[in-house]
């Protein structure tokens, strides 16, 4: 990575859709064909809201987690199809972009420092939480990228202070993306059910991480649980965990929801800090 000085960058937490759900016919899943279509649109915008091109992208992806936070040193990733019962040519997309495993040393370093270990692999690709969503973000594919996994205790305050570890490497060019789904209750997705609860759930969270103080907002994530339609909205948090790095790696910095759309009947929303 060049050391020369880089503006900071924003962190995002993004959601990262359903499957390959970008680059199908979404009638041929049962719903209207354009149902991602917004999101799609959305998440083609991010380069443009940058203040540059980053120079590395560190993506924590809801489709990985591990004992300790562990780092892929792959230096070319091969994709995970972590995704099931879609058309044949959604297992042929290819994400060719490096990986950052010069990157790798320094965020080992930070974690190192918070006292918790950071073991890393080889042989971690990229799954459908990361390219997925890279293929419409950043379709060149040119920008190298460090994945880091979740811990499997699922902690909030741990990927929390996870994030802020990491805040120094936003002045260096690095854009830090948590990679999930604001709602992820895939029982009720397409469902009434999901309507009401998902858009009281998306209310808490965005008035959590838009008003009051940054101190407040670490609070009120932290004990998400406690949050309306908590639970229901997230049976299993995985997918929520990736926004408490992204949160935590901007403490002191505001935050904003930069894009809302209504899913398969659910409230999904992206978040932007710094």
């Amino acid at each position: 990575m060049s050391e020369s000085p880089s503006t900071r960058m924003p962190t995002l937490f993004i959601p990262h859709g359903g499957g390959p759900c970008f680059f199908m016919d979404w009638s041929l899943m049962g719903g209207p064909a354009d149902t991602w279509h917004k999101t799609e649109a959305w998440l083609k915008s991010i380069p443009e809201s940058l203040p540059e091109k980053p120079k590395a992208l560190l993506v924590i992806s809801a489709h990985w987690e591990e004992q300790e936070f562990t780092i892929s040193t792959a230096r070319r990733p091969e994709m995970i199809f972590d995704y099931y019962g879609f058309p044949p040519h959604t297992y042929e997309l290819d994400y060719p972009a490096p990986g950052a495993s010069d990157l790798a040393d320094k965020v080992s370093q930070l974690i190192s420092e918070q006292g918790l270990p950071a073991p890393r692999t080889a042989d971690r690709g990229y799954d459908h939480g990361v390219f997925v969503p890279l293929l419409v973000a950043f379709p060149d594919a040119d920008i190298p990228i460090l994945t880091l996994s979740l811990t499997n205790d699922l902690s909030p305050e741990k990927h929390l202070k996870l994030g802020e570890a990491l805040s120094s490497l936003r002045d260096e060019g690095v854009l830090i993306i948590g990679s999930g789904m604001s709602y992820h209750n895939m029982r009720a997705f397409r469902t009434p059910a999901a309507t009401a609860p998902s858009a009281e759930f998306d209310a808490w969270l965005t008035a959590s991480i838009e008003s009051g103080t940054t101190e407040h907002r670490w609070s009120q994530l932290s004990n998400w649980l406690s949050a309306p339609q908590a639970r229901n909205s997230h049976p299993r948090e995985e997918h929520l965990l990736p926004l408490m790095v992204a949160a935590g790696a901007a403490r002191h910095d505001d935050g904003k929801k930069v894009f809302s759309d209504n899913v398969m009947n659910a409230t999904v929303s992206a978040f932007q800090f710094g």
